[in-house]
């Protein structure tokens, strides 16, 4: 079974940065991407929002319209960890950061549905 632990979330001001951690097992790497999802407050998780994801096999990105430019998923093979640094934070960041594995290859990797193993999550607060 894939282990996936986050990090990092915390209390910033708008226009902050923050770099959430994902320390997976070393089976998650078998996976076809990881993602970071976030649940916003007041919403399930099954309605989370994508975020960013990165395709283990050639290091290929993703992003949500809404972070483009502003965030930036990255990996460290060493230490089997996934990044997700985020820049010019706005309130609307605000939520619950989940890093998720997905097996399914080729799959679309801002899909919820294909992430089956998920983190505890971190909680992002930006205050204005």
């Amino acid at each position: 079974q894939v282990q996936l632990v986050e990090s990092g979330g915390g209390l910033v001001q708008a226009g902050g940065s923050l770099r959430l951690s994902c320390a997976a097992s070393v089976r998650t790497f078998s996976s076809y991407s990881l993602g970071w999802f976030r649940q916003a407050p007041g919403t399930e998780r099954e309605f989370a929002e994508f975020v960013a994801a990165i395709i283990l096999n050639g290091e290929t990105t993703s992003y949500s319209d809404s972070v483009k430019g502003r965030f930036t998923i990255s990996r460290d093979k060493e230490k089997n960890t996934v990044y997700l640094q985020m820049n010019s934070l706005k309130v609307e960041d605000t939520a619950v950061y989940y890093c998720a594995a997905n097996p399914i290859r080729y799959s679309t990797v801002s899909y919820l549905p294909n992430y089956n193993d998920w983190g505890q999550g971190t909680r992002v607060t930006v205050s204005s």
